[in-house]
């Protein structure tokens, strides 16, 4: 069975710098992968190529065996959604709207809202703790609110590959918690896979399965995070010494104070 995510010798280039030279990654479903590098390393172009937003420079993309290039927009939509790090809201629609639009992908012969869809988006909005704002116009919401409309709205698209550009942007403790737990209950109770960037080490560490770490050379490291995120080549990726330590049954990671 093919890869539900795989990538073949992919490059990608800024101007005239190397941002991920010849990447050859696999992601199978029930992964999650955390993507963790530093700033303009390549990360969320990373991830527009992989929701096929943006060309790559070299190399392939495929998804389900498939070459990105040969995917219709409808069918796509069915099978990867995708978080960016930054939206405008343009218009004035409510909370639901928003996240009802994300069930578009299969409304196929008919032009109205489906009860199942309504549900869905009625279920997602407990999920993300946004019950409250389903009449609130998206533009009256703060940063975190926001953020966890659209979450939403990437869980009803129910696509079986997740591509998130940090997902606990601007969201408070707790609810940074709750969705990096709903993401790991998605991998491993609905078995679908997860690629996400993050800054945050130890969210990351506690969800994850698998870690790709874009070095500031253009090279990387790819596997299971036990493996690859340990002090040393997270020092190097994030050109700043971080330690590791065993707290209980946690792990955790901490910069190196700066004296």
């Amino acid at each position: 069975m093919a890869p539900l995510l795989q990538t073949r010798d992919l490059s990608l280039h800024i101007a005239q710098r190397d941002l991920l030279v010849k990447l050859n990654w696999q992601v199978q479903a029930g992964e999650c992968w955390a993507v963790i590098g530093k700033n303009g390393a390549g990360k969320s172009t990373l991830l527009r190529c992989l929701a096929s937003l943006r060309e790559v420079d070299a190399g392939e993309v495929l998804l389900q065996g498939t070459n990105l290039k040969l995917w219709k927009l409808a069918a796509l939509a069915k099978q990867r959604a995708y978080l960016p790090q930054a939206r405008v809201d343009a218009f004035a629609y409510t909370v639901l709207e928003m996240v009802l639009s994300a069930r578009y992908p299969y409304q196929d012969t008919h032009y109205w809202d489906a009860s199942e869809d309504v549900q869905m988006v009625i279920d997602a909005l407990a999920l993300l703790d946004v019950s409250d704002f389903a009449q609130r116009d998206v533009r009256s919401l703060s940063g975190g609110e926001r953020q966890r409309v659209a979450i939403a709205a990437l869980l009803v698209q129910d696509a079986p590959l997740m591509l998130l550009d940090e997902p606990a942007n601007a969201l408070d403790l707790a609810h940074q918690v709750s969705v990096m737990n709903l993401l790991a209950k998605a991998c491993s109770q609905q078995n679908k896979a997860v690629v996400m960037v993050s800054h945050d080490l130890n969210l990351s560490y506690r969800i994850a399965t698998h870690a790709l770490l874009l070095m500031p050379d253009g090279t990387h490291l790819i596997g299971e995070k036990s493996a690859v995120m340990n002090a040393q080549d997270l020092s190097l990726c994030l050109g700043h010494t971080i330690e590791k330590f065993e707290h209980g049954t946690q792990t955790i990671f901490l910069p190196q104070a700066i004296s």
